[in-house]
């Protein structure tokens, strides 16, 4: 079963834990690369900030696989 992953700074992201998706609190932009690096192979989509999108910039589009969606301002 595919899941669902959320990366950003942790008081955005903590509570969609109570949802059942892996949550990876990431507080600058660093931290933000290296959980996308380290994302569990079973996760289909992934929700970010607009703070860990702007981190990624390409690269949470341009790999394919898992989907990534920014959350809304």
């Amino acid at each position: 079963m595919s899941g669902i992953a959320v990366i950003g700074a942790g008081t955005l992201v903590a509570g969609y834990r109570l949802s059942g998706a892996v949550v990876l609190a990431a507080e600058d932009d660093n931290a933000v690369r290296a959980a996308w690096d380290r994302l569990p192979e079973d996760v289909a989509v992934v929700v970010l900030t607009a703070a860990a999108a702007r981190a990624l910039g390409d690269t949470a589009s341009a790999t394919g696989p898992p989907l990534a969606v920014v959350m809304p301002a």
